[in-house]
C-alpha cells in the first residue's frame, strides 16, 4: 500500500514506492521510444505510397563488378568504327557563299580574267544564293550540293563544246557556307568553318584554343537538330575512348560548360562529413572517405558503406545503391578502383551499439531530472521524519 502524506496544497509519495514508479516509468520510456530515438532504427509505419525499396537497386561493390565497369569503358574505347567510316567517306560539298577557283589549263583568259594581281578569293567564282555560279561560254552552272569532283566533271563536259579536250581543276578558295559554333569554356569561342578537311569534336576544341581552366571535361554538349548529346572529353583524352568523338557538320553547336557544381557528398559516420569538389579529376570511393578524415571507427558500421547514385531514366529506378563491406581492410583496395560520379552520395552508417549509445545520451537529461526530483523528495521526507 502506498502511503500519501499531505503538505499544504501538494502531496508526495513515500520514497520506496516513488522509486519503484520512477523505475517503471523509465523502463516504459526506453521500451517505447528507443527505436524512435536511434538513428537508423527500425520503425513500423504505414504509408499509402509504394515502399522506397521498390525504387532502389542495391549492388555490392566487388572486384567482379569493378572489372565489369572497366570492361564496359574499354568497349566504348573500341567502338569508333562509325567515325572511321565517316572520315574515310568524307567529301566536302559546295554550298551557297563558297568561293571557287576554277582553272582551265592553256586558257589563261578563262583562269584569271581580272589580272594576275588579284588573289584567288578576289578573282574566284562565288556561289550565289540560288546555288549557281556563272562561267564564260557555258553560263550558269549548278554548284551547291556538288563535290569538287562532280562540279569539275560538269564544267568539263559543257566546255568540251567550245574547247577541245579541256583540262580543268576546281578548288574551293574560301569556305563560307557551312559553320560550327564552339561556345563555353574554351580559350577562343567562336565560329569554325566546315572545310574539305573533316572536323571532329577534338579538332574543334583544338582550333578554339583548347579548354580553359574552368572547363568541365566530363560533360561536353553537342546540339544537333534540336537535340542534345553529351560526351566526355576526359574519357576521350585520358582513357582513349574514341567513341566520345564525333564528326561535326553544318549548324552543330559544341558547348563546353564550366566545372560548376561537380561535387560528391560524404555523410554519416566520417570525421569530416560534407561535400568534396571534384573538378576535372575523378575521385574514388576510398579517396572520398580519406579526404573526409576516414570513417569514425568508434561509431561506424564497417559493412555499411553505401554510394547512392541516381539511376538512368530508362531503368525505371530512382537510384542505384552500391554497398562496400569494409570489415576487411582489403576492401578499400576495391574502393580505390570504384570511381565516383558527380552528385554521388557516400553514406557511412552507424554501428548498432553506437545507435543505442545515442538513445541513452538523448535520454540522460530526462533520467537526470527524474533522479533529482526523486532525490529531493526523499531528502525532504527524511527531514520531515526527523521532525
Amino acid at each position: 500500500m502506498i502511503k500519501v502524506t499531505m503538505f499544504g496544497k501538494g502531496c508526495a509519495l513515500s520514497p520506496r514506492p516513488r522509486l519503484a514508479m520512477t523505475t517503471a516509468l523509465l523502463i516504459a520510456m526506453l521500451s517505447t521510444t528507443g527505436c524512435a530515438f536511434a538513428p537508423g532504427g527500425d520503425m513500423d509505419y504505414q504509408t499509402e505510397t509504394a515502399p522506397l525499396d521498390d525504387a532502389l537497386e542495391v549492388k555490392p561493390i566487388t572486384f567482379g563488378m569493378v572489372d565489369a565497369l572497366n570492361d564496359s569503358r574499354g568497349q566504348g574505347q573500341r567502338d569508333n568504327q562509325l567515325l572511321e567510316q565517316q572520315l574515310a567517306d568524307y567529301d566536302y560539298r559546295i554550298g551557297r557563299g563558297d568561293v571557287l577557283n576554277i582553272i582551265v589549263y592553256d586558257h589563261p583568259e578563262l583562269t584569271i580574267p581580272a589580272g594576275s594581281e588579284r588573289s584567288a578569293i578576289e578573282s574566284g567564282n562565288s556561289v550565289h544564293s540560288d546555288g549557281t555560279i556563272f562561267y564564260p561560254y557555258i553560263g550558269r552552272v549548278k554548284a551547291a550540293g556538288l563535290t569538287v569532283k562532280e562540279l569539275r566533271a560538269v564544267i568539263e563536259r559543257r566546255l568540251s563544246g567550245y574547247i577541245a579536250s579541256p583540262q580543268i581543276d576546281v578548288q574551293v578558295a574560301a569556305f563560307k557556307s557551312q559553320k560550327v559554333y564552339v561556345t563555353g569554356q574554351v580559350e577562343t569561342p567562336g565560329i569554325l568553318p566546315i572545310t574539305n578537311v573533316p572536323l571532329t569534336i577534338l579538332d574543334a576544341v583544338n582550333q578554339a584554343g583548347g579548354l580553359s581552366p574552368l572547363a568541365n571535361w566530363h560533360d561536353v554538349v553537342l546540339t544537333r537538330d534540336d537535340s542534345d548529346e553529351h560526351f566526355s572529353l576526359y574519357d576521350l583524352l585520358q582513357n582513349g575512348a574514341l567513341s566520345n568523338n564525333r564528326l561535326l557538320r553544318d549548324g552543330d553547336v559544341l558547348h563546353i560548360p564550366d566545372v560548376g557544381n561537380q561535387k560528391v557528398y560524404v555523410m554519416g559516420e566520417v570525421q569530416l562529413p560534407g561535400s568534396l569538389a571534384m573538378g576535372n579529376s575523378r575521385i574514388s570511393l576510398t579517396d572520398a572517405i580519406a579526404q573526409s578524415g576516414g570513417i569514425d571507427e568508434g561509431q561506424a558500421d564497417a559493412k555499411g558503406i553505401f554510394v547512392v547514385r541516381r539511376a538512368d531514366n530508362n531503368t525505371g529506378k530512382l537510384a542505384t545503391v552500391y554497398q562496400l563491406d569494409a570489415r576487411d581492410s582489403a576492401a578499400f583496395v576495391i574502393g580505390a578502383e570504384f570511381m565516383l560520379q558527380p552528385s554521388d552520395v557516400v553514406y557511412v552508417t552507424a554501428a548498432p551499439l553506437s545507435r543505442w549509445n545515442r538513445v541513452v545520451n538523448q535520454l540522460m537529461p530526462t533520467l537526470t531530472a527524474v533522479y533529482q526530483v526523486t532525490r529531493s523528495a526523499s531528502d525532504f521526507d527524511d527531514l520531515r521524519g526527523d521532525d
